[in-house]
């Protein structure tokens, strides 16, 4: 099945004014792809001036861009990926010992196009919405981890905290920070059950991946969780809703709504609990034709 990307347009945003946004997003002619670097929980290693999350996802889009542009398997793609990122950090760090929850880390989706038809695939928890020709709706993630628990361990982080602090973040309280670096350190070992972009080739070997059977002309959307938030934590639509949104009122204004909501409907998380105010948003709407 022959199958054409086309880019529509894509948007991104920081979730705080003052802090480098940790989201990055690209496409070429057989490929789009999403990147969603995961807060830091330390000092940062590689630098100046960004941190280590903003660092890894700008590394990760470009070496995914001239991965995919040279079509090599996307498992090639992560392994090159995260041992190149491992020597970078390595060298950055140089004699200093680096807790391991001061690693960096992120999520990322993709979806590509070849003579074999639709390729998705990814680590962590961007997403994918698409819509097909049919009205059928296929909705798609690395991470099936369900919304609920994270919601429950945000309200708690909230409670401990007292709310947010002056930067809008929980996770800067001692008993949540320390629960985030436990979890955060455990990720991406043998027989771990998370696995991400950053320092460990052997994530390749552990990346969600299908095959998708789109009835075309297929509209879609791959976003960071801080974006799909609409669907996922403030309800604001299904996923069919926000492709339908999207198309006529554009990302940019999906952005402001999403902000809309944290900073004036639910400004203390006491609603849609969550770790930080605004998460870094970000969303490419795309379609595939044939």
């Amino acid at each position: 099945m022959s199958v054409s990307l086309n880019v529509v347009q894509s948007a991104t945003d920081p979730g705080h004014a003052d802090r480098e946004n940790e989201d990055r997003a690209g496409w070429n002619r057989t490929a789009v792809f999403v990147v969603d670097g995961a807060t830091s929980l330390g000092d940062p290693v590689v630098r100046p001036p960004r941190s280590d999350a903003a660092w890894l996802a700008e590394h990760a889009v470009g070496h995914l861009d001239r991965g995919f542009a040279e079509g090599a398997t996307t498992p090639d793609v992560i392994r090159d990926l995260n041992g190149r990122a491992a020597e970078h950090f390595a060298a950055a760090a140089g004699s200093a010992e680096i807790e391991r929850y001061r690693h960096p880390t992120a999520s990322f989706l993709s979806l590509r196009v070849d003579g074999r038809g639709i390729e998705v695939a990814g680590l962590g928890d961007c997403v994918l919405i698409l819509r097909h020709a049919n009205g059928g709706i296929t909705r798609w993630s690395g991470l099936a981890t369900a919304r609920s628990r994270e919601q429950f361990f945000a309200r708690k982080a909230l409670t401990q905290a007292g709310g947010f602090d002056s930067e809008g973040v929980t996770i800067r309280e001692r008993d949540t920070l320390a629960d985030l670096r436990a979890r955060r350190a455990r990720h991406n070992l043998p027989g771990g059950t998370v696995w991400t972009l950053g320092l460990e080739p052997l994530a390749a070997d552990h990346l969600s991946m299908m095959r998708l059977d789109a009835d075309l002309p297929a509209t879609g959307i791959l976003c960071t969780d801080g974006f799909a938030d609409l669907v996922d934590n403030y309800e604001r639509y299904d996923a069919e809703g926000l492709v339908a949104r999207a198309e006529t009122e554009g990302l940019e204004s999906l952005i402001a709504e999403l902000r809309w909501v944290e900073r004036e409907v639910d400004p203390t998380g006491a609603s849609h609990p969550r770790f930080k105010r605004s998460d870094d948003a970000t969303a490419v709407l795309f379609r595939l034709v044939p």
